[in-house]
Order: structure tokens, then C-alpha cells, then sequence
């Protein structure tokens, strides 16, 4: 399997892809999505990579899958994997394939799913939580933006038997919301592959070269067999090691030992990593243990109001002797000037201050004692619209510009990073699916095949 970069639209070198054919590669795979950057492009069904990005690497690999005569396998497109998500990638892989004079087979592969069938679902006890959710609502599945299932890798192969059986040649398999792993696990276990070495191989390869010692250098090559799997860089200055291949499962997982996917639990307590040479790491002793009930995330994002931010910066060092001190008078004096001069009640907004340079990050977790050099002060504003967002940030204005501490004989100037400086950032989202359902590998997902220009 070559997986040439962590993320379709990343990049990656040519010469690495290159040399993945020449290793004998079998398929291609890459993922196009991950929920890392919260829940707007879920919500939004839009993407956070740039059409040209995602041209640039689908033009490499669609034509190198055509040299090789493999598939190429994309899951999750569009960033979170809606219906939208998988059509947006196949018009771009269209403009390419017409571009280059290739004809090559299409399956795309809808994830999204409709809150009425989920009702059902949830209403004949098929719908269950995971922490730290409770039960599911049905209003919650009613306000869903959008709503999407994770696929495992039975509707990927299926695809990819409907493509082969219409002939010979590269096929491209374009798949809505899907587990990082199955895109990898998809060909491996066609092929009869053991499920142990086959998912434990998938797992490590999901993000391209994180597993190495130099992640920026592009994607990994890896060779799956019955007893094990075999790893390596497709950057020649790169290597993999025992450690650098096993820490990869401490990534996104809650146990490091055990990874749940839809049809069973990888195992690898005991696995064992050995380095065969400098950059090559051989791993073995992977299991699974196949579930007693196939099931499928769902994950669903709706609108939680209107956002609107401002940012400003302070160097005054008697305000940064107490900064704490300071962003809490904010809060209570921008409370009450909202009540005076807006009449707005608290539940009917909320704000955020993060001080940026202080504490936005760790929080009560922050070691540092000593007083910040300076600080950024954003301000997040959350409403049911976006004017009583923005009214709300109009008020914080001047306080945000010359509050002073108490001790302080004079009125501050501080320093607004934009003019206006409040900045509408429309709808915001947020994940409130966090469920399985009770399903059959198929069930839930659609395929449909088309010619590459269509």
C-alpha cells in the first residue's frame, strides 16, 4: 500500500509517489478528512482545503494509479465526508481526468444520512451513546445541520468488486465520511490479508509519515502478509524505527492496546516491533477480535448561535502585572454595560476572553507565574444572530481599548489587531452526535459508479 501524505491537499513529493510505484505498490490510499478542526465543515458541509491543493495532489495520484493500473482509494473528501464533500472531489477529479485525456471508472460513496431514518432507528433501540453522551434525543438528530455515518471498509471494497467487474484498469474509489483505517484496510483484506496485520497496518499508515522520524517528508510504503506487515518511508532520508512506528498508536486512540472499529477491536499487546535495518520496521503479533454486533458512528454538527470576535493586544506592564485581575473586570463591567445599553439578559448571549500569551491555552494548567512581555485578548461573542453577536462586541469596544485596573490614574491605550474591530464569523457549530447504530456493513451507505468525466 502507498499512502502518500497524511491528508488529500497536503502535498507531497512526486519523486516519493514514484518510488512507491517502483516498490510494487498494489493501491494507493489517502484520506481527504478528519473532524481536528472542529465541527464548521460538518456543519457547513464545506472544506478546509483549496480546490487547487486537492487538484494538485489528485492530478499526481489519479495519474500514477493509471501508469500502475491500481486503484486509488479516498475517504472522508471534502473534510468531513457529507454528500456535497464526495461530489465536490469528484468534479475536481473530472477537470483532471478530462485535462490528461483519462477515462477512468468512478465510484463515489455516500455517507450522509437522513434525521427521519435515524428516528427509526433510535426508535427500535438500534441507536446507542457514547461517552460522554447520553441517550439520544430527536430533536437533537431534527437540528442537525448535517449528519454523516463512518463507514468501515466493506463498502470500499464493494465498490471497488462493482469497478473491477466492469473491466480492467486504475479505478477511483471516492468515499464519503469513512474510519481512517479502511481506506488502507480496504484492498488488504479483498486480497485475504489476516484482519490483525491488516488493521494494525492501516492504523499506522493513516497519517503518512507521522510514523517516521521526519513527518514533513511525505508518505509511507507498507507491505502486508499473513504473519505481519513491513514499514517504510517513501522519502529516502527518512527512516521508520520500532519506536517511531509503535508511538503512532498512542495517536487518536483511548487506549494505546485496543482500537475499535466497526466490525471488531485491533489488538496489539502483543505485538512486537523490530527494526530490519536503518529505515525499515518489521511488526508482528497483531490480532482481532471480530464484534458480536457490526456497528457505524454517526457524527452530526448543528448551529449553536452567531459568532462574532474582536482582538486586541496589551503591553501596559501595570495591567500585565494582573492580568487575571483585569480580564475579570472586563467580564463584569461588559455584563453590565450589555444589561444597561443593550438590555439583553444572560441568556440571551455569551461571551469568551482568551489571553493569548497568557493563558489561552492550558488555563488553570499554565506553570508560568511570572507576568507576561504582552497579550492578545480575543474576544468571542455568541448570540441567536448575528447583530446582537456584533451589538455585544460594539460594547466591549471601548473597554477593550482603554479599560483601566483600578490602580491605574490614566485611561490605556491598547492596541486593536483590525479596523472594524469586530469581526462577524457567521454560523458557528458544534458536534452533538457522538452514537452508534446497529447495522449492517451496507445498510447505511451508497454506491454509485460513473464514467470519470461525468
Amino acid at each position: 500500500m502507498l499512502v502518500p501524505a497524511g491528508m488529500l491537499g497536503a502535498g507531497f513529493a512526486e519523486a516519493t509517489v514514484e518510488r512507491g510505484l517502483a516498490l510494487g505498490a498494489d493501491v494507493i490510499a489517502v484520506d481527504g478528512g478528519s473532524t481536528d478542526s472542529g465541527a464548521h465543515y460538518l456543519g457547513s458541509s464545506t472544506s478546509k482545503s483549496t480546490a487547487g491543493a486537492v487538484a494538485r495532489d489528485l492530478r499526481s495520484l489519479i495519474k500514477a494509479a493509471a501508469r500502475a493500473d491500481i486503484p486509488l482509494i479516498i475517504g472522508s473528501c471534502g473534510t468531513s465526508g457529507t454528500d456535497d464533500g464526495v461530489d465536490w472531489v469528484a468534479d475536481i477529479a473530472a477537470r483532471v481526468m478530462a485535462e490528461e485525456g483519462l477515462d477512468l471508472p468512478v465510484a463515489r460513496i455516500y455517507a450522509e444520512q437522513q434525521a427521519g431514518t435515524l428516528e427509526e432507528m433510535l426508535g427500535a433501540g438500534r441507536v446507542h451513546p457514547l461517552p460522554p453522551l447520553g441517550e439520544l434525543q430527536v430533536g437533537t438528530l431534527e437540528s442537525c445541520a448535517h449528519i454523516v455515518a463512518m463507514m468501515g471498509h466493506e463498502p470500499i471494497a464493494a465498490a471497488l468488486e462493482e469497478l473491477g467487474e466492469a473491466g480492467t484498469g486504475a479505478r477511483v474509489v471516492l468515499a464519503g465520511r469513512a474510519t481512517d483505517t479502511a481506506l488502507a484496510a480496504a484492498l488488504p483484506l479483498m486480497r485475504g490479508m489476516p484482519a490483525g496485520p491488516t488493521w494494525h497496518a492501516a492504523k499506522i499508515v493513516e497519517c503518512g509519515g507521522q510514523c517516521t522520524t521526519n513527518p514533513r517528508a511525505g508518505g509511507v510504503f507498507v507491505t502486508i502478509d499473513h504473519h505481519g506487515f513491513t514499514i517504510e518511508p517513501l522519502d529516502p532520508e527518512s527512516a521508520c524505527t520500532p519506536i517511531s512506528v509503535a508511538a503512532h498508536m498512542l495517536y487518536e486512540t483511548v487506549d494505546p492496546f485496543q482500537m475499535r472499529e466497526p466490525d471488531g477491536t485491533l489488538d496489539v499487546r502483543e505485538a512486537t516491533y523490530v527494526a530490519l535495518d536503518e529505515r525499515t520496521v518489521r511488526v508482528e503479533g497483531s490480532r482481532f477480535h471480530t464484534a458480536e454486533q457490526y456497528t457505524v458512528k454517526l457524527e452530526g454538527a448543528r448551529v449553536a448561535g452567531f459568532e462574532t470576535m474582536s482582538f486586541t493586544a496589551i503591553r501596559d506592564p501595570l495591567i500585565l502585572a494582573d492580568i487575571d485581575a483585569w480580564a475579570d473586570l472586563l467580564r463584569t463591567t461588559l455584563t453590565q454595560w450589555v444589561t444597561d445599553k443593550l438590555a439583553l439578559s444572560e441568556d440571551e448571549y455569551a461571551f469568551d476572553i482568551r489571553l493569548y500569551g497568557h493563558n489561552a491555552v492550558l488555563d488553570d494548567l499554565e506553570p508560568a507565574t511570572a507576568p507576561p512581555r504582552e497579550v492578545g485578548v480575543m474576544l468571542l461573542v455568541n448570540a441567536v444572530d448575528q447583530a446582537t453577536a456584533t451589538a455585544v462586541a460594539k460594547v466591549a469596544n471601548p473597554l477593550m481599548l482603554h479599560l483601566p485596573t483600578p490602580r491605574m490614574d490614566y485611561l490605556p491605550s491598547l492596541a486593536f489587531a483590525t479596523s472594524p474591530a469586530e469581526v462577524e464569523r457567521g454560523p458557528a457549530f458544534e458536534f452533538v452526535l457522538n452514537h452508534v447504530v446497529d447495522t449492517t456493513p451496507l445498510e447505511m451507505f451508497r454506491i454509485e459508479r460513473r464514467a470519470g468525466g461525468s
